[in-house]
């Protein structure tokens, strides 16, 4: 049975990243040049602050120094989180991004920007924008039903009630 690098070094890396109290979310090794570069992507339920970031990164860096895994050749290693504009792959990515806006691409070939409210499951409780001065609409979509889902960036949302008590308790 044939392996690819990916799969041998995410066997290898994943129960360190889990004893940091990260998820592996994604290995990627690429050629730049005659170097190359091992880029880890790690996440949690809480986000993953710099210092589990450095943490992570110096455990896997030893590991990885201590096998073969990555052959003789320079290489380097490059740990990071998903981004801003993460792609919702996995059940508990939707459950993370409860209560941020998603661009769904549906198997219908339709598409929908719409803001997470509850995951389960089965599928996920949405609220659609409303257009034009009309007031949002719920609506439940199966997991089934989604080709795709990306997080979008919001540069404008407005704050709900829970900003407006964390402004006032800032300002007390």
């Amino acid at each position: 049975m044939s392996t690819t690098q990916s799969e041998r070094l995410r066997e290898l890396l994943e129960p360190l990243v889990s004893s940091q109290g990260l998820d592996l979310e994604e290995i990627e090794v690429d050629s730049v040049g005659r170097k190359r570069v091992l880029r880890v992507v790690v996440d949690s339920d809480e986000g993953a602050d710099l210092d589990a970031i450095a943490d992570v990164s110096r455990a896997l860096s030893a590991k990885l120094d201590e096998t073969d895994a990555m052959g003789q050749g320079e290489y380097t290693l490059e740990v990071g989180t998903p981004g801003a504009e993460r792609e919702l792959k996995e059940h508990r990515h939707y459950v993370r991004a409860t209560d941020r806006l998603v661009r769904f691409q549906l198997t219908s070939g339709d598409e929908l920007v719409a803001r997470i409210l509850t995951v389960d499951e089965d599928g996920i409780d949405l609220e659609v924008p409303g257009v034009k001065g009309r007031k949002a609409t719920a609506r439940r979509i199966a997991f089934e039903d989604i080709d795709k889902a990306r997080v979008q960036v919001e540069f404008n949302r407005k704050s709900n009630e829970n900003d407006a008590d964390m402004k006032e308790e800032e300002e007390a």
